[in-house]
């Protein structure tokens, strides 16, 4: 069986793929890392196998454009004729998570990416652990810390287990 034309994964994934590139690198970067995921897809799409899970795949390759997109912030220049008097507030629905997104943009990249591959993705501590290239312990253990700083520092409320709490 092939695989269906590109356009359909894009419209399939596409969202998923644009909340993994936003949880992990935030809305001024988000959008870039999508496209660069997908142009990147775009290229290795014909050598993907039939049975392949197009949905890892695809996160896969956004957190390695993430990893692409905070590296590269080091070497970039960013100029600016004055710094702005005050910060821009968010408007709509993203105002209404604004601090939630600051809180998790502060955590550590690791445990950052554990925490969004597990929670929004819904990945097993077996996958991120292939993803971040550690154990799973380490993976459920960074994304108990992630949590646990959220909580802590940003006064969160702790959420009842999700359903695939049990899974490995």
């Amino acid at each position: 069986m092939a695989n269906p034309p590109f356009e359909t994964v894009v419209e399939t994934h596409g969202a998923l793929v644009w909340r993994v590139c936003r949880a992990l690198l935030g809305e001024a970067d988000a959008d870039d890392a999508w496209s660069e995921t997908f142009l990147a897809a775009l290229r290795a799409y014909p050598g993907l196998a039939a049975d392949s899970n197009v949905s890892a795949w695809l996160v896969t390759i956004a957190h390695r454009k993430a990893l692409d997109s905070i590296r590269a912030t080091g070497r970039r220049a960013v100029p600016i004729a004055q710094l702005p008097a005050a910060a821009a507030t968010p408007t709509g629905s993203a105002a209404e998570h604004h601090d939630l997104w600051q809180a998790v943009a502060a955590l550590p990249f690791k445990q950052r990416s554990a925490l969004v591959h597990r929670h929004l993705v819904g990945l097993s501590y077996e996958e991120i652990a292939d993803l971040l290239d550690s154990s799973p312990a380490a993976a459920r253990r960074s994304v108990s810390d992630a949590l646990a700083s959220l909580r802590r520092d940003h006064h969160l409320r702790p959420e009842p287990p999700s359903p695939t709490e049990g899974r490995s």
